[in-house]
């Protein structure tokens, strides 16, 4: 019976000791012209191309750094434009007003329910009416032991709230055990209400 050679699952010979040497791979050499080392280390070419670099070992790399200028061949006056440009990353800039989000200077679709703006701005024209609110049957139920409707708000939901646990707290009723059980219930359902973020 002829004997069969390893055939590695995967395609690759994943074992501590293979049988066939494996191929060392390429090591990148120093730029440098009479320089030997590993260039593992990368410089910039200049200003102008720092996306493109040239690889260096670590010897010449501090060399290179050393002795590079970044601000080589500029006047003074392109350094301190540099410099003040460098203050908000290099990203344009412009006078506070000139493009403020003000709706009288173009930007109608602002709301200013607030009036932070004047009371001379137009609202907009109303925006389409939204969907109505999902509601699962635990919230739809919670909703109806507060005695609400379904597109009640979050300020709605509080205030109700608040309203019926003074109404139907025991000390207010003198120890009565429907409005304690009413109570119970009302804690509940607010508790649903707000393990669903409606709250």
């Amino acid at each position: 019976m002829a004997e069969t050679g390893y055939r590695p699952r995967f395609g690759k010979d994943i074992r501590i000791k293979p049988d066939v040497q494996q191929a060392q791979p390429s090591v990148r050499r120093c730029a440098s012209a009479d320089c030997m080392g590993e260039g593992a280390y990368r410089v910039p070419k200049s200003r102008h191309q720092l996306n493109e670099h040239i690889w260096f070992c670590l010897e010449h790399a501090r060399a290179h750094n050393e002795s590079w200028n970044y601000f080589s061949g500029m006047s003074d006056a392109e350094v301190q434009a540099f410099q003040t440009e460098a203050i908000v990353g290099h990203r344009p800039t412009w006078p506070l007003g000139k493009r403020a989000a003000h709706p009288k200077n173009g930007q109608a679709h602002v709301r200013d329910v607030h009036r932070v703006f004047g009371d001379g701005f137009e609202e907009p024209s109303p925006r389409r009416p939204e969907r109505a609110r999902f509601l699962t049957r635990p919230q739809a139920i919670a909703l109806e032991v507060l005695n609400l409707d379904a597109d009640a708000t979050l300020h709605q939901i509080k205030a109700r709230y608040k309203e019926l646990v003074k109404r139907f707290h025991p000390d207010a009723n003198g120890g009565d055990r429907g409005a304690e059980e009413r109570l119970k219930k009302v804690i509940q359902a607010y508790g649903v209400l707000r393990a669903s973020g409606l709250t």
